[in-house]
């Protein structure tokens, strides 16, 4: 079988330890392991961890130096910052088990008390044994089965004297404890009294415990792991089908040793698949190999080595690496950004940070319901919405609340599909897209004809995006449940067409799309869908959440993903804002988002707005230049003023909310009036009941039907 060394007797142990650096820590001990093993004929025997080690690390903490040499002063003891925290640190843990061993004290004082009375008892038990010699009694019984009678003689008179000795002690025993029992009660302070009975109190319960039942619980609990050696590794390799140890050149090899991966967090080795294998069968048993190796398969991460096919690299997580959040954004620092820098997302499974360039990409986010990819989503763009020269423009079509919001520094925003005060949705959107194409083909011509020194490569720079002589900073356009869009009837085939002309052509012109769906498989009919399947697959970056079946997660991915290894529907329903990477560098990573909740969101916002309000950045509707209309839309206003819970509202009452929320159109309005105009579109007018009284108005569904009708015509 080819292991790392197929020659365990020639193996330098000395050049091995000397050849350790702070990335790349061999693990020797799963060396020592697989020669003993294979001298011994137990290949695969190997148990479970005498002592559980922190996190799980299967070898030593790697040392720091790259001369392999741990520093004299540890690192936390270094430096005044580090001293600092690593007091902290070590206070908080102490008060936390001060606090937790105090709550439960008079729970461990009455355990305590009753293995006490148990150890009386035990204690006596175990005295009168060690008196009585009892242990001599094999030796005398085996004399007497010899029927040596003089071996038994000499035997019986060493027990006798033995506990003629043995008794004198006991005696003296009890009576320190009956004579000096007394005259400690009489003559030492109380608190010595407590000490004395606190302690024998103790040792009696400790003596009269079962080994298996604990006083005291402890306060912090460290995890058991399976050592990760090559030994292992083949095991798992061979059950899962990916060769055989006894066959020839059907047996696994390695490429490279167990190693500690830099990040502290796991294993890793390069696993050489026998000949005929592939890098799609290893990631096809991943389940099986997970098994092998006894961890979840979260834990389990089998990533392609370029220079084979047979060849991949696996590492495994000490600990499911996904479980634990990634935390709070560090945008919460309200500090302003730069769109020009990569914003950051989150942590990979190995704990180290992932950012995205943002700049000339665009970004498909595709999960299943409430798996987090609105928070993704929204993470980048509170990112841009810190950067003062960034334009924004939202566009929700699920109507939720976790962008409203953004009205604060948005030039254009839309949220949901309902009728508002600012008229119907959908005009919004096809009104929006329709100006970021013509700002698109404008810019284009703009760039060209600008000279060489201000424009060297023919495309937007950072210079050029926050002059603002050049008018074309660069924009950001969100849009959430963009399948909405799609689905709106005859409105949709000119906001498809817009929406891939834009995420084609836009991104070079500094325009950022970022966009998320849950129903990557599309929408709509005909054109519509064959122009939603291109506008999904005209995004670089992809970032697939949770999904249902692998064949979807190669829909937000992109195709040829599954083949690759990355398959989000096998990430757990538990993990919220955590999905796979694809297309925003060469690795891809699984990724925990950074959380950025609604309170959260608010903060950073209104940070947003003060960094805006500041460079005199803010325009649009964020700063009100659409709250006054040139001209009213009479049935989109009075559908507007209908809750979302009522379906009828007399025209008295419709009347008085257009003139309290529309006062520069509806000032002096009467019932009559909006009722004569909203009945002239065909509405009709019908009794209405409100606090037991019925009086004339309007259904709700009526409105809408003449506001489609009036579309289509």
């Amino acid at each position: 079988m080819n292991t790392p060394n197929p020659n365990p007797e020639n193996f330098d142990w000395n050049a091995a330890e000397a050849d350790v650096t702070d990335a790349n820590v061999v693990n020797l001990d799963a060396e020592r392991t697989r020669r003993t093993a294979a001298e011994s004929s137990t290949h695969f025997e190997v148990a479970l961890d005498e002592t559980a080690t922190r996190g799980g690390m299967p070898v030593d903490a790697p040392p720091v130096g790259p001369s392999g040499r741990r520093p004299i002063v540890p690192a936390n003891w270094s430096t005044w910052p580090n001293i600092r925290h690593s007091l902290v640190q070590a206070a908080e843990l102490t008060a936390y088990r001060a606090g937790f061993h105090a709550l439960r004290s008079p729970w461990y004082a009455t355990l305590a008390t009753f293995w006490a009375v148990v150890g009386v008892f035990r204690l006596a038990g175990r005295q009168l044994k060690w008196w009585w010699v009892t242990e001599q009694y094999g030796l005398r019984q085996a004399a007497a089965d010899a029927n040596d009678p003089q071996m038994w003689l000499k035997l019986h008179r060493e027990v006798k004297a033995t506990r003629m000795w043995r008794a004198l002690v006991l005696l003296a025993e009890l009576l320190t404890a009956a004579i000096g029992g007394p005259i400690l009660y009489a003559t030492a302070p109380t608190w010595a009294l407590g000490l004395c009975l606190a302690a024998v109190v103790f040792f009696l319960a400790h003596i009269g415990r079962p080994e298996d039942r604990r006083i005291i619980t402890p306060a912090t609990v460290a995890g058991r792991f399976r050592r990760v050696n090559p030994d292992i590794i083949l095991r798992a390799y061979y059950a899962a089908g990916l060769g055989h140890p006894d066959k020839p050149h059907q047996q696994v090899s390695f490429g490279s040793t167990m190693a500690r991966d830099a990040s502290g967090t796991g294993s890793q080795v390069s696993i050489d698949l026998p000949y005929g294998k592939t890098f799609d069968d290893a990631v096809k048993a991943r389940g099986a190999v997970a098994s092998g190796l006894d961890v979840a398969v979260s834990q389990v991460f089998i990533t392609r080595d370029p220079s084979s096919h047979r060849r991949h690299t696996l590492w495994v997580a000490d600990r499911d690496p996904l479980a634990q959040g990634a935390g709070r954004t560090p945008l919460l620092r309200g500090k302003a950004t730069d769109i020009w820098q990569a914003a950051p997302f989150g942590l990979d499974e190995r704990g180290n940070k992932v950012s995205i360039a943002l700049m000339w990409t665009s970004m498909l986010i595709g999960a299943q319901p409430r798996q987090g990819k609105t928070f993704a989503a929204r993470t980048l763009a509170l990112y841009a919405a810190l950067d003062p020269y960034v334009k924004l423009t939202v566009l929700d079509g699920g109507g939720k609340p976790d962008w409203r919001k953004f009205a604060l520094v948005a030039d254009r925003c839309s949220f949901g599909l309902a009728m508002t005060r600012d008229g119907d949705p959908a005009e919004i959107v096809l009104e929006a897209l329709r100006e970021i194409k013509a700002d698109v083909q404008d810019r284009y011509e703009r760039l060209s004809a600008l000279p060489v020194d201000v424009c060297p490569e023919g495309k937007l720079t950072r210079e050029i995006a926050r002059d603002p002589k050049y008018r074309m900073p660069v924009r950001m356009v969100v849009l959430d449940e963009f399948q909405e869009y799609f689905d709106l009837g005859e409105v949709s085939k000119e906001i498809a067409g817009l929406l891939v002309y834009l995420v084609k052509v836009a991104p070079a012109a500094g325009i950022i799309f970022v966009d998320a769906t849950q129903r990557p498989s599309g929408v709509g009919t005909g054109q519509v869908a064959q122009q939603f399947i291109s506008y999904r697959d005209n995004h670089q970056v992809r970032f697939a959440l949770r999904t249902g079946s692998w064949q979807v997660s190669d829909l937000v991915m992109g195709s040829g993903a599954y083949s690759e290894g990355h398959d989000s529907s096998t990430l757990l329903p538990t993990y919220k804002g955590v999905g796979i990477l694809r297309g925003a560098s060469d690795h891809t990573p699984t990724v925990r988002t950074y959380l950025a909740d609604q309170e959260d969101a608010e903060k950073i916002l209104i940070a947003a707005r003060k960094l805006r309000e500041a460079a005199g950045t803010l325009a649009g509707m964020a700063a009100g230049e659409d709250i006054v209309r040139e001209s009213r839309d009479v049935l989109a206003d009075v559908r507007s003023m209908f809750e979302a819970s009522e379906r009828g509202l007399q025209w008295e009452d419709i009347a008085a909310r257009l003139a309290d929320r529309l006062a520069e159109h509806y000032a002096d309005v009467t019932a009559e009036s909006v009722s004569a105009q909203v009945r002239s579109f065909g509405v009709r007018s019908v009794d209405v009941k409100r606090a037991g009284k019925a009086l004339k108005g309007a259904k709700a569904d009526d409105i809408d039907t003449a506001i489609s009708r009036r579309k289509a015509a």
